[in-house]
């Protein structure tokens, strides 16, 4: 019974990062900061991201330059428009992940 109940909750937790991952993708058009696409992309393929690591001074995977400064401002417009969400409520280190 455990396994069958396991099971779905795996099942809706897919469906739930599919539904996100796609509000994500829908809002990318709108995103005119340098490297968004790029930035985009690590949050689909990445648990968390930290902004001050992962998307400064470089984009990781890439050359796209980005200062810590825009990579907060970025992680905060995705937070804005819905489609991310900050996990650690820390102001210090944050880690944003997709989702409400």
């Amino acid at each position: 019974m455990r396994i069958l109940e396991s099971i779905e909750e795996t099942i809706r937790l897919a469906r739930d990062l599919a539904r996100h991952a796609e509000a994500l993708r829908a809002i990318a058009p709108k995103l005119r900061a340098k490297g968004s696409d790029a930035a985009v992309d690590l949050f689909l393929t990445e648990d968390t991201v930290a902004p001050a690591s992962m998307l400064s001074p470089c984009i990781r995977g890439t050359i796209i330059p980005m200062t810590d400064r825009a990579a907060r401002r970025f992680c905060d417009r995705l937070v804005e428009m819905g489609v991310a969400r900050e996990l650690t409520g820390r102001p210090t280190f944050r880690l944003y992940g997709i989702g409400p």
